[in-house]
């Protein structure tokens, strides 16, 4: 991904999330992977003083607690948050699912694909279009150090 930035994971199935670390493995991504399982743990992970802001969030959307349609309205609404991209990856094919988040500006949309080689080449595209993007300059408030992204590490 876009330099040495933590991605965040925000999953609660703990199956999808090893199949991310496992494809960040075998990618040789060197971004660390922060993980979460819903969207208040995001919120307090991306609030928290000290924790870096994510290059990108990779984002499911059925989870308990606040799922990803009501992360993505409250972090969307947050002058902090808003900037950071964030990208879909769900097993939800509903038309609402889609148009909910793309209204909230989402930068990407992504069925997760059964066949892992199918969820590795997912991954490899989302890489590469974070890689070779032009992302805006970051503000001070976004070149935080990443003190606990290690910490939230899955695995």
């Amino acid at each position: 991904m876009r330099s040495a930035k933590c991605v965040l994971l925000v999953e609660d199935d703990a199956i999808d999330a090893m199949t991310v670390q496992r494809a960040f493995k075998d990618l040789k991504l060197t971004n660390p992977l922060a993980h979460v399982t819903n969207g208040e743990e995001a919120l307090d992970y991306l609030r928290k003083p000290g924790n870096e802001h994510p290059c990108v969030i990779l984002l499911d959307l059925n989870m308990p607690r606040m799922n990803g349609v009501e992360f993505m309205r409250v972090a969307k609404a947050d002058p902090d948050l808003k900037r950071i991209p964030i990208v879909v990856l769900t097993t939800s094919t509903e038309d609402s699912d889609v148009i909910d988040s793309y209204k909230l500006s989402v930068a990407g949309y992504i069925i997760k694909p059964v066949d892992y080689k199918k969820f590795v080449e997912a991954i490899r595209t989302v890489d590469i279009y974070w890689t070779i993007s032009e992302l805006p300059t970051a503000g001070e408030e976004d070149d935080r150090d990443c003190v606990e992204c290690q910490a939230h590490t899955a695995g």
